[in-house]
Order: structure tokens, then sequence, then C-alpha cells
């Protein structure tokens, strides 16, 4: 057949028998590759994962050095592989977690389905489906794939996971049901239209299976200065050693003396103290020492850098069931049918109407708004039913009738009142006011058909008793947790597929501003300048579809926003993949789980006030750690050049300076990143970073290069050891230094690390094993006196830096000087 190709319900389907395939016409189809198979395919390769980590320039520079050392067998300098090795470790077994989550995407259970063929049931696995197969679907079924309504009993679906929308949807022949709505009531048969890719749920799993790195400013920013060292770090590496090797009496003597052998360790020293990869392995520290923390408190972090991420948001999107409300209604009260608002008179009930409702809400099969009505009515009747009538979406009642008492119908206001009717318009202001309006009406008895059996209409004669309300339940710290965000400048805005009615009434009382109104996004293109306009100038949204929410949360971002989107269904999938940062809800579906960066295990919306603050604690402290780390990663260069040109000594073994460098920049970086700082996020640490930096790299290296010449003017007087040492205390004394000007006001346990630094370096030099391990020699006296007195003119000359760095905060930056001052005073 020509039509074979089609994946839309069209009128080729009407040729084919209403009693499904034969084995012929579904063989046919088979092997014209339209089948259910769904798309088993892994976001991203193994090998890719480790490609991207392990093999970078950095690594294949650190790695060559590294072989080097261990070729020239001197295994006690390779210390400086470690933090390279810990950083290649810890990104692959994250980036394969995140791998791994993404790739068990699957919307669509592996249930056996129910298929004509032949002109007789038969079940087939969900993947042996094929075009215009014929589905039989029944009470907890999944729609295996996107079909058309050929037969409907009552059919009711729930597509609230898709569309967020919490009532039940009657389907009526013709209409279309999309793959992953859930049957909740009646029977029908529908025919398969689109299938495998082609279906709604795979295209969404697809896309949610794309993989996207995580927006981290942190990682951004040392991924910059990665890629300007990586442009110069070639022709450094040319001229350092160029310069160790003419050091060592010129290439051809080096080569033949074995002098090249030193020359090369000193120049390996110098090259990996060029490489900052201290820096990342700190800021993988500080994610993963909160997510631990956070873990305790039921946060889930499901990629480190989510945290930092909500420290910098400014959006904060929220889906409204489930994320803002509990999810389900609850009982609210009776009203006499001339209530207006909730403040209105309580409908008097007599104790029959009250038994009616109390069995209406014990009732096994009703719908989860009647069951609600078991919190407030416990006592059914005592005697057994004569009829009823069980909840059609279609029809939207249910009623029950009993011997004494009569006939009870409760369902909605379009069903039991007259469309003229007073009763009718103030049923429509209970729901504009947020309340879910049913109608509780009386009859003499039910209607029945030609057997006897209740009939699903409306009794004559039936008079309504009084309006029974619902309503969703705000989560009680939702009031305080959203009043915490606007107090940190935070704007909110509430994306829900339900009822605008009931979006507004939850957000109202969970303490939003409705004035703006709101909007009913079905009235708006699914994209657009419309759409952008109305999500940058409302807060409230109803019957938002999927695509909406994607597009709306990509709007905020074009327009410069940092957005968090929270939600706990398949229908927030695809926004909380595009968002900033995602975090789903306890009780959220599998595949809403799986693309968020974060999961509120006891589903408590107010765990993200303690997130923001553990982000923007790692935010500020890293900022702290980068001013050291670049400040080691410049001067380290511009010392390496230097000498290079010079054809210096480089006055470094690695070992030597693995030891300096852990005194005044890996040791206490990792304390730093641990001390409590509730500094706001302002964004451009880099700048603010490399503006301090810079000129103390500068400061450091020119103190440096003034101890190595005095070294030589002394000549054979002083050893290379001795020079060596001195080079590394004038170096420790103003590193550690350059500490305190991160972590003021100083208080006692902050000098308590600065005092603990010193005597490390002391003990590094005075300490026999520790001596012979560096090959440590103590200067002699004059040399030992330049290096002291350079060492204290190095910190007078950073302490008047951070004056100037402060000074130009102040003009350039006063938005980041105002959050330094309130997070001290706090």
């Amino acid at each position: 057949m020509n039509t074979l190709g089609n994946s839309t319900a069209d009128t080729s389907t009407s040729r084919l028998s209403p009693e499904g395939l034969t084995s012929a016409e579904v063989q046919q189809r088979r092997d014209a590759g339209l089948t259910n198979t769904q798309d088993h395919s892994s976001s991203r390769s193994t090998f890719t994962i480790i490609r991207s980590h392990l093999f970078t320039l950095f690594n294949l520079i650190l790695g060559l050095c590294g072989l080097a050392v261990v070729m020239l067998g001197r295994w006690l300098d390779t210390l400086f592989l470690l933090a390279a090795i810990a950083n290649v470790v810890v990104g692959f077994v994250q980036e394969f977690s995140a791998k791994r989550k993404l790739d068990q995407i699957a919307l669509l259970r592996r249930d056996p389905v129910v298929v004509l063929r032949d002109g007789t049931r038969q079940k087939v696995g969900m993947e042996e489906l094929v075009q215009d197969d014929v589905v039989v679907l029944s009470r907890g079924d999944q729609v295996p794939a996107d079909a058309e309504v050929l037969t409907s009993d009552g059919l009711d679906l729930d597509e609230s996971m898709l569309t967020g929308e919490n009532d039940p949807v009657a389907k009526r022949p013709g209409d279309k049901v999309l793959s992953a709505s859930a049957v909740v009531g009646g029977t029908g048969r529908v025919r398969v239209y689109a299938v495998g890719e082609k279906s709604h749920a795979a295209k969404l799993a697809r896309e949610a299976k794309k993989f996207t790195a995580i927006n981290s400013e942190l990682r951004a920013g040392m991924d910059r200065v990665v890629k300007w060292i990586t442009w110069a770090i070639i022709p450094i590496i040319a001229i350092v050693l160029n310069g160790q090797m003419i050091a060592a009496g010129g290439w051809s003597h080096a080569l033949e003396s074995g002098a090249w052998q030193d020359a090369l360790i000193v120049a390996v020293s110098s090259i990996a103290s060029m490489i900052p990869q201290g820096l990342a392995l700190m800021t993988t520290i500080s994610f993963a020492t909160a997510a631990v923390k956070l873990a305790q408190d039921d946060v889930l972090i499901q990629e480190q850098p989510a945290v930092e991420v909500l420290a910098r948001v400014d959006v904060v999107c929220f889906d409204k069931t489930g994320t803002l409300t509990e999810g389900g209604v609850r009982f609210n009260k009776t009203l006499s049918l001339s209530a207006t608002t909730e403040n209105d008179d309580a409908a008097p009930l007599d104790s029959s109407a009250q038994a009616a409702l109390a069995w209406f809400g014990a009732d096994e099969n009703a719908n989860p708004t009647a069951a609600a009505l078991s919190e407030g009515f416990s006592e059914p009747p005592a005697a057994e039913p004569t009829g009823q009538v069980a909840f059609n979406s279609a029809k939207r009642f249910s009623a029950v009738e009993f011997e004494e008492s009569g006939a009870w119908i409760l369902g909605a206001p379009e069903a039991l009142l007259s469309a003229d009717s007073p009763e009718r318009e103030r049923a429509k202001d209970l729901a504009a006011g947020g309340l879910r309006t049913m109608v509780l009406s009386h009859a003499t008895k039910l209607m029945r058909d030609a057997k006897g059996q209740p009939a699903a209409e409306i009794p004559a004669g039936t008079e309504p008793v009084c309006f029974v309300t619902f309503r969703e339940q705000v989560r009680k710290e939702a009031p305080a947790t959203l009043e915490y965000f606007r107090s940190q400048g935070i704007d909110l805005k509430v994306l829900s597929g339900d009822n605008p009615y009931t979006v507004a009434a939850a957000a109202q009382q969970a303490g939003m501003d409705i004035s703006a109104g709101v909007v009913d996004t079905s009235q708006l293109p699914d994209d657009g300048t419309e759409l952008e306009g109305a999500v940058m100038d409302h807060a409230v949204f109803g019957r938002v579809n999927p695509q909406q929410k994607k597009n709306m949360v990509l709007a905020l971002q074009r327009n410069g926003k940092t957005v968090a989107m929270t939600g706990d269904g398949i229908n927030d999938a695809l926004a909380l993949k595009h968002a900033d940062l995602g975090i789903a809800m306890g009780n959220a579906a599998p595949a809403t789980k799986a693309v968020s960066r974060m999961v509120l295990l006891d589903g408590r919306f107010d765990r993200l006030p303690s997130v923001l603050g553990e982000g923007r604690k790692i935010i500020a402290n890293i900022e702290r750690v980068t001013n050291l780390f670049l400040s080691k990663t410049g001067f380290a260069i511009l010392l390496g050049v230097v000498l290079g040109i010079l054809c210096w000594e480089f006055p470094f073994l690695p070992r030597q300076y693995s030891t300096a460098d852990l005194l005044m920049v890996g040791g206490p970086a990792f304390f730093i990143t641990l001390f409590p700082n509730t500094r706001k996020y302002v964004s451009g640490f880099l700048s603010r970073s490399l503006h301090y930096a810079i000129p103390t790299a500068f400061i450091i290296t020119a103190m440096l290069v003034g101890v190595n010449f005095v070294g030589r003017s002394l000549g054979s007087a002083v050893s290379l050891q001795q020079v060596q040492t001195a080079t590394f205390i004038t170096l420790v004394l103003m590193g550690v230094y350059n500490i305190t000007t991160v972590i003021r006001p100083l208080k006692p346990y902050r000098l308590a690390l600065i005092v603990l630094m010193y005597a490390g370096m002391v003990v590094a030099i005075h300490l026999p094993i520790l001596a012979a391990y560096h090959q440590f020699e103590i200067p002699s006296g004059s040399l030992r006196l330049w290096a002291w007195g350079l060492g204290l003119l190095g910190i007078v000359l950073i302490e008047i830096n951070l004056q100037l760095h402060q000074r130009w905060l102040r003009r350039k930056h006063p938005e980041t000087v105002r959050a330094l001052k309130n997070a001290q005073a706090s």
C-alpha cells in the first residue's frame, strides 16, 4: 500500500478493518520498517567521555613531564601528577554516572499490549506493534504509541504526566491519544498511527537524552584560563627547556656530560608549575563536599556544579502540581447554592446527604476528587445501595441510589446545572476563586436501561442540593520558601498545565502576587515573540504544554536570565532539561529525575534555600582560592620565561616546588573552600581575580629573580642547594602572606591557618628527614638575609597591590563590595 509511510492518521486508515490487521498486513508493515521499535542508543559513548577528560593538551604536557621524570628514575618528583590524575578520575566518574542516568530514560513501560489481529485478540510485546494496529485499552493500561480512538466506552485517560492537567480526559471516537498516557477508566479501541521514533514519547525521550554540559561559571572561567595558557604553553616550553640546557653548559655539553638530565628535571618543574590543575581539583572537592552535606538533607546532586548554579539563578520557574502543591485535592467544605465565594455560608446537610457523600468518598472506583470526600465524611450508610453509576468523565458525574433516601448524583456543575441558571454562574465564581467545585443533587431514583440496570443518564426531576468544594493543598513550606527567594531578588514564575483559575488560586495561597493576572497559554503560540513577551511580563501561567514550557525557559535565557525549573511530570522534562538548573521532586517521573541536575528526595520545596547557601559559599570561596591559584600560575609562567631568557637555572626541584605549592596554595585552598561564606553571587569572578593576581605574579617573580641574582653574584660561595632553599624561603614568605589577602577579616581560626603554613616551611627546612628529601641546605648568612629581606619586601608590595585592588573594586564593582560587606556583617 502506498499509504504505509504516513505517520499520522488520515483517510487511508478508513480502508482498514476495524477488527485489526491481518497477518499479511502486519508482515508488510514490518518489512516497511513501521514497527514500534524504541531507541536504545547511548547518549554519549564511554570512549567519548574518556577522551574528553584524558586527551587534553594539559594532560599531554603533564603526562610527558611525568614520563620524563619516571624514565630518569626520579620517582619522588612525580607528586605534581596527583592533582591531574584526581581530576581525570573524578571527571570521568561524574560524567559516566550522568551518562548512565540519561541512557535509562524510558517513558514507556514494557508490558504486553492487547491487539486485534486476524479478528482475534492477541498479546504482543510493545515493540512488536506496527502502524495501523488496533489496540484494546482498559483501566490500568498505558498507551503504547500515538493513536486515534475508534471506540470508547467511558474511556478516560490520565494525561497529567504529559500535559500537567490533573483531571482525567474523556476520549471519544476520532480523538487522538498520546503514548505514555494512562487509562484510568473505561475501555476502548485505538488505531496506532505513529510508532517508534515518530511517537510523542519517543520524541520526548530522544530530546531528553541529548547530553548537555551544565553551565558552570566556575568551570567556564577555568576553561578560559586553560585556553589562554594553551596558546602560550608550546613557546614557553621551548624557552624554558632551551634556557635550562644552556644553563647546564650548552646543548652539546649537556648531552655529552649527562647534565641534560638535571636540566630536564628542573625544566619539568618549571613547566608543571604553570598548569593550574589544583584549581580544578579544589573546585571538584568543593562541589563534592557540598553534595555530601546536602545529601544529609535529602537533596541529591546529580551533577556537582548544580550547587553553584542555584547560587547564580535569578528566575525560579516551577510547576504547580507536586511542586507548589502536594498533588491531588482535599475536601474543602459544602456551600449553599447561593454562595459565590468560599467565605459564604456553609450548606446545612441532613444525615442522608452526609451519608451519600461518605459513600462517594469510600467507593473503591471513585475518581481522585470524589475520593477526597473521605476526609470530611467518614460514616457511609449501613444499607447497601440499590444501584450505582460509576464516574464517567464524558458524562462528568457519578451516582448512587438507596432504598430509603433515593438517588444522589455528584458531578460537575456543567452536567447538573442549567446553562442559564444563577447557580451555574455562582459555580463559575467559585472556580475562579480557585476552588474545584462539584454539585450534589438528589432525585427520587436512578434511570434504568432496558435490562433494568442503572443508566448513565441524569434522572428526571433531579434537584441540586449544594456545592461541594475542593482545594489543592499548597505545601506548607511553600510560602516561606517563595518569600525567601523574593527577598534575595529572585523572580518567580508558575508554569502549569492545569486550569488557569486553579493555578492562580494556588499561587495566591502560596503568597505570590497575581495582580497582573494569570495567562492562559492555550491561547498563545508554542514559540515566538508573543510567548516570549508573556513570560517576561507575567508570573502565573496555566494550560502550558511541554513545548511551551521549554520555549519559555529558553526565552528567559535569551533575555539574560539564569533559570531554575522545578517539576515532577514528564511534561516538565524538556523544560528541566533546557533550564540552567533542573530540579525534580522526589516523586517525579523517572524520566524527569533522569534529566534533572538535582532531586529533592523528600519533595520539600524548603530545601532550596540551603542549597542556595551552599552554592554561594562555593562561589565566594572559589573566587578566593582563584586569586591564589592564578597568582601561582602567573608567577610560574613569568619566572620560567624570565629565567629561560636569561639562561639561568630554574631554582626548584619538582619536589621542592610541590611542597611550596602545598604550603601557599594547595593546603590552604582546601580549608578556605570549607570556610563559611554568605556573600551573594556577583558575576565576573575571573576578571576580578585576574586584576589582583597579575600584579601579584609580577611582584613574586621580581623578588625570586632578585634572590637568584644575589645567589649568582655570590658565585662559588654558595651551593645550588643553598640558592634553591633561599628561593623556597622567599617564595613561601610571600605566598603564605598572599593567603591573608583573601581570608580577611583575620579571625582566630584563619590566623591559625597562616601560622600553620609558616610552621610547615620551618619544619620542611630544618627537620633532617624532610631537608634530605627536599635536598635543602641552610643558606649562608648574606644569602639568608637577602632571602628574608626580599620576601618581606614582596609582602609589603603585595599589601599595596591589595589596597589598590580594593580601591578599583569600589570604583568599578561596587556591587561586589556591598555583597562582601553584607556577608561580613552576617
